[in-house]
């Protein structure tokens, strides 16, 4: 501890050193970028705008929009200016900023998977009594406790890693300001903050993980029983995006935050990192536009609408 000064700016090492491939990344994450916003925001408006679409489903789905928004805006514009020539430094009170934000998204999208597999459990188990289960209020208190509980675990883990004190060599090995990387430079005993990290996540991932198995467990039980196949298949197209945005999310998230400190090794957590900040955001409009009919209906009324006028 007696060799360590506090330090008040980072250095983002980014993803790659290699001077031939920084334009072509930067062109890449741009792209990606703007497929994100115009996608996030286009599943937005176009929720907003179709009537049909008012429905406890799709108002989770926009406020899911909403996250991957918020999470990949939080990422992606530091990752690109990292590909340009100039300053590649972030002040210590922004990088706890960027790690408060992209901590409370990430949870907020977690808890909101939770909320739309209770949504489609409720929807496929007792469809006579959804709109008794799944009320307006029900819907914004599910919202609501989303966001608290981003909040309260962002907070928790922003406040765990900058009580830590670290070296003058500032360099994170990423391309955000993630806990893992940081753990790695502190000149702090970190041990009790693995745990905290480790419990932290845990439970945010196992406690939404619980209720997502449990009302797919119930909406499998649900399909066994259905004897019309057209019922059958309206089951399995409400819940095969849901399915696979949780599987593509969940999987990433255990892979980065639940492992041993000592098997991880930064140039793979960089790619994987890549997968769930950039990629999945803009990924999440296509899996649920591509594979949902109302949405490509409503949708193909926007484009008629447009080439009527």
């Amino acid at each position: 501890m007696e060799n360590c000064s506090e330090v008040k700016e980072f250095i983002l090492a980014g993803l790659t050193d290699a001077p031939e491939l920084q334009v072509p990344l930067f062109i890449i994450f741009t792209i990606i970028y703007l497929l994100t916003l115009v996608g996030n925001v286009g599943m937005i408006v176009l929720i907003l705008w179709d009537s049909h679409l008012h429905t406890p489903m799709y108002f989770f789905l926009s406020i899911l929009s909403l996250s991957d928004l918020g999470y990949s805006s939080t990422i992606t514009p530091k990752v690109m200016a990292g590909f340009l020539p100039g300053d590649k430094t972030i002040s210590y009170n922004g990088c706890a900023t960027q790690m408060f934000f992209f901590g409370l998204f990430a949870t907020v999208e977690s808890y909101l998977l939770a909320a739309m597999a209770y949504d489609r459990q409720a929807a496929v188990c007792k469809p006579l009594h959804y709109n008794t289960t799944m009320t307006a209020n029900v819907c914004a208190y599910l919202a609501i406790g989303s966001y608290f509980c981003g909040f309260l675990t962002s907070s928790i883990h922003t406040g765990n890693i900058f009580s830590l004190h670290f070296y003058n060599s500032n360099m994170i090995h990423h391309f955000f300001c993630d806990v893992p990387p940081l753990l790695v430079i502190s000149c702090s005993i970190t041990y009790i903050n693995e745990l905290v990290v480790f419990f932290a996540v845990g439970f945010d991932v196992f406690f939404a993980l619980f209720f997502i198995l449990k009302s797919y467990f119930s909406i499998f039980i649900a399909i066994l029983r259905m004897r019309s196949a057209e019922g059958l298949q309206k089951a399995f197209s409400t819940c095969a995006s849901h399915l696979t945005a949780v599987s593509i999310f969940y999987g990433t998230i255990i892979f980065m935050y639940l492992r041993p400190s000592s098997s991880h090794s930064m140039d793979t957590e960089k790619v994987v990192s890549v997968f769930y900040t950039i990629i999945i955001p803009m990924l999440n409009p296509l899996v649920y536009s591509l594979r949902n009919k109302e949405v490509s209906n409503a949708f193909r009324k926007i484009i008629g609408r447009q080439s009527l006028h």
